[in-house]
């Protein structure tokens, strides 16, 4: 079994937010698969896929980002998923919006969300793709940014950056973690 974790925050006031981009791609897979996150447990809401690749696991932790890994890590215990059958779908500001970039292992580079789920799984190997939402312009502070939507101009890349990120968890129910890294990391700017 796999589990495809997005982060993001619960309730209306956080949709759409840059935040919550992990969220907005566990929908679209939801979506692909023709399914919704229908089950409660372990403060997350998630649904099991049936694939012939095997089962996979749709999650959004319901705790808000800061504790991420008190939802995820019950989840994997309940379900006996080890940590490289895991990937979490997160944003970060050091990355443009548009990019996407996956790895295998690493800090969490003071996203809080990641922070929890390393302290929780007691390490930092496990699969991620992060999704670029860039730096907020001078003056306006970064829990204000990050709690903010996307502008009507970087829309677009948001839509496109949502499918890649969703074909690229797609990719990873058939193909090693590391290929797919090697199909969607090729722009290095």
């Amino acid at each position: 079994m796999k589990m495809i974790i997005g982060l993001g925050n619960p309730g209306k006031t956080y949709e759409h937010t840059r935040h919550n981009i992990g969220f907005e791609v566990i929908d679209e897979l939801a979506n692909r698969f023709n399914t919704t996150l229908s089950q409660m447990k372990f403060k997350g809401m998630y649904t099991i896929i049936h694939q012939p690749q095997g089962k996979i696991l749709l999650v959004k932790p319901l705790t808000y980002m800061n504790l991420s890994g008190e939802c995820i890590v019950p989840l994997m215990n309940y379900y006996d998923i080890k940590e490289e059958d895991i990937v979490v779908i997160y944003d970060d500001l050091d990355l443009v919006v548009g990019k996407i970039r996956l790895r295998q292992k690493g800090s969490a580079g003071g996203h809080n969300g990641i922070k929890s789920i390393i302290q929780h799984l007691g390490t930092q190997n496990f699969n991620r793709i992060r999704i670029g939402i860039d730096r907020p312009q001078t003056g306006m502070k970064i829990p204000d940014y990050v709690l903010s939507e996307f502008t009507k101009d970087e829309k677009p890349l948001i839509n496109e950056v949502l499918n890649k990120s969703a074909d690229a968890c797609e990719q990873w129910l058939s193909l090693s973690f590391l290929d797919v890294m090697n199909r969607f990391n090729v722009n290095k700017e």
